[in-house]
This record gives C-alpha cells, sequence and structure tokens, in this order.
C-alpha cells in the first residue's frame, strides 16, 4: 500500500471578520442607510475577490445593527483589504471582530 496517497487532506480553518455597526433606529434602520450597507458589501465582494483573500457572506439587519460577514483563511489580511471599506461607512459606535482558527480567539477593533 502506498501511504503517500492515504495522507489525510490538511485542513483548513476558516477565520472571520465580523463588523457590527449601530443604525439610526431599534429595528433595521433607515431605507438610505441599508442602501449604504448594500453598496459597501459589493465594493468589499470585489476586493475580496480581486485580492483572492476569502469571501463576503452577507448581512444582517435587526435591533438596531447592521452586521457583515466575511470569511477566509487569515483573518487579519482579509480585514486589510476590507478596512478602507469598513472605515468609509459612517455609522456609529461601529467594530470589528476578527475571528480566528480553530479556538476562536478573537480581536476587538473599534472603527
Amino acid at each position: 500500500m502506498d501511504t503517500l496517497f492515504d495522507l489525510p487532506e490538511p485542513e483548513i480553518t476558516e477565520e472571520a471578520v465580523i463588523t457590527h455597526y449601530r443604525l439610526s433606529d431599534d429595528q433595521y434602520g433607515s431605507r438610505a442607510e441599508r442602501d449604504a450597507i448594500f453598496a459597501a458589501e459589493r465594493t468589499m465582494t470585489a476586493a475580496v475577490e480581486e485580492a483572492g483573500v476569502g469571501e463576503v457572506d452577507g448581512n444582517e439587519f435587526g435591533g438596531g445593527e447592521a452586521v457583515l460577514y466575511a470569511y477566509g483563511t487569515d483573518a487579519k489580511v482579509l480585514f486589510k483589504v476590507l478596512e478602507p471599506t469598513l472605515r468609509d461607512l459612517p455609522f456609529r459606535p461601529a467594530h470589528v471582530v476578527l475571528r480566528y482558527g480553530r479556538q476562536e480567539t478573537e480581536t476587538r477593533v473599534d472603527l
């Protein structure tokens, strides 16, 4: 038996960049706020695809907050690509959670 083919595939750890923005009301924010989030999401998707560092995986609105999700193999590299767009959005307070590795350790970055 050739053990070369019996080696397990290396497990790729997915890391995350999760961004939270406070909106103007306690529900879903204004139409203009949602449109700004959607436009930023399109910009982020293009930047991440061009850099080849992961994927933007959508958003969530509710409770007066908008949350954007992005995933890749290196949260720091992914955040570096996303950071200009994330900082351009005017909604505050805002913060980013960088989630690393299997132990899911996290770092918070205030925007």
